[in-house]
């Protein structure tokens, strides 16, 4: 069996529940493979995506949340990626009343298809070519979704972060049927290493194109420490978006971490679930009251931890699913979330936990919220 077909039947059979009383409200995860079709010169293509489906657990359906990833620096990294590494996003939009799903572009993780989104060398950049195969990936996710039952007809959002956020804004001048708003983290491409950027200038002209057509309510957000793309590239890049007819709303957040492009994390949704909630409020986007309040796991952290640790281990508590916990001699422990298997997430956790020294002196404790086996 494929490791991917593996992945959906785990998946598949997945109910996350933090509810300490029956009754409770819930969400519930569940992995996809989303066949979509792509127009290209040579005639329309079919394509099939990797997705994960975070939603309230309550029999009704919900409008849909498209949360689009990044682009990792280093090619090798691509084939790596899963779905789960942004369930934590996924599940904050759920919590808020969506139907959200998080899904893999063409040529990343397990999804089909060659590296849709290469926008050349490095000395004459084509970034609107990559933003649009970007976003005729969320359209066809998007188009894909609102046929399941537990979607509504209608109104929809696209959320990203980086090469996801820059998507979006491409997704914002073409709007697919519903769009009702965009959300962009630090969109842009071509970062090459930190506070440095492939053709800069072609990168501003590409955002100006954008904003000629865009008329869709769209979130900028920013940090001051960011280090893929820093508060001036993104004063031009704005400018010259804003100024070609885009309507954004930019808000520049305090500085997150080491580097401030990390900010649409898990780490970071204390700072960013705030300026979402607004944004969402003041156009009407605002689904429920308050958010589905999720209970951390009861699951005892192992015995021999230290103070940084526990606290380790209560943030492997609230992270997302396919997650290991390994402890190893003394005090010594490793984690790691969000892997495309449960399988891979063990290797990963004993990796970590061993550090410099030998896997065999580790042992995994924990696989998601339950004691190993």
């Amino acid at each position: 069996m494929r490791c991917s077909a593996i992945l959906a039947a785990l998946a598949a059979m997945f109910l996350l529940s933090r509810a300490e009383k029956a009754g409770a409200e819930q969400i519930r995860s569940e992995s996809i493979r989303m066949p979509i079709v792509v127009e290209e010169p040579g005639g329309a293509k079919t394509y099939e995506l990797e997705g994960l489906i975070v939603r309230p657990d309550d029999g009704e359906a919900h409008p849909l949340a498209v949360i689009n990833h990044g682009s990792p620096r280093n090619q090798s990294d691509r084939a790596t990626m899963s779905p789960y590494g942004m369930w934590a996003q996924a599940a904050a939009f759920a919590e808020r009343g969506w139907t959200a799903v998080t899904f893999l572009r063409r040529g990343y993780g397990g999804s089909s298809g060659d590296w849709a989104e290469s926008y050349g060398p490095c000395s004459n950049p084509d970034y609107l070519k990559a933003g649009r195969a970007g976003a005729e990936d969320i359209a066809a996710v998007a188009a894909f979704m609102h046929q399941r039952p537990f979607v509504t007809k209608g109104r929809w959002i696209s959320v990203g972060t980086s090469a996801g956020g820059f998507a979006t804004v491409a997704l914002s001048a073409n709007a697919a049927e519903g769009l009702a708003a965009a959300i962009s983290f630090a969109p842009g491409r071509g970062s090459t290493d930190a506070d440095s950027v492939c053709g800069e200038t072609r990168l501003i002209e590409a955002f100006s194109t954008f904003g000629r057509t865009s008329r869709t309510p769209l979130l900028w957000v920013s940090a001051p420490n960011d280090h893929f793309f820093g508060p001036r590239l993104v004063e031009k890049a704005l400018g010259a978006f804003s100024r070609a007819g885009g309507e954004a709303t930019h808000v520049e957040a305090a500085p997150f971490g080491d580097d401030g492009h990390m900010l649409f994390s898990a780490s970071g949704k204390d700072i960013w679930t705030p300026i979402v909630d607004r944004f969402l409020a003041a156009n009407r986007l605002k689904l429920r009251a308050q958010p589905i309040a999720l209970a951390r796991p009861k699951v005892r952290p192992p015995a021999r931890l230290g103070a940084r640790g526990r606290k380790a281990f209560d943030a492997y508590l609230d992270a997302a699913p396919n997650k290991a916990f390994a402890v190893g001699p003394g005090s010594s422990f490793g984690w790691a979330t969000g892997r495309g298997t449960p399988e891979k997430s063990r290797a990963d956790a004993m990796s970590y936990c061993a550090g410099d020294g030998e896997p065999a002196q580790c042992h995994v404790v924990n696989v998601n919220d339950a004691p190993a086996r």
